[in-house]
């Protein structure tokens, strides 16, 4: 991977970071629990991504 590559994806694992941390915030302020399984879905897929991104590092 060219460096650009590489800060693009150390880029993209912080924002799916700020994202979660976002749903996670927010599901634990929200009462109706339809909505809190939405969130905390969006969380998981969130997650899921975090993971592949990392997963092209390598590592």
């Amino acid at each position: 991977m060219t460096d650009k590559e590489l800060l693009y994806i150390e880029d993209v694992l912080g924002h799916e970071q700020f994202i979660r941390q976002m749903c996670n915030d927010a599901s634990q302020r929200v009462q109706d629990e339809r909505l809190r399984n939405m969130i905390n879905d969006c969380e998981r897929r969130h997650a899921e991504l975090f993971s592949h991104f990392y997963s092209l590092l390598g590592k």
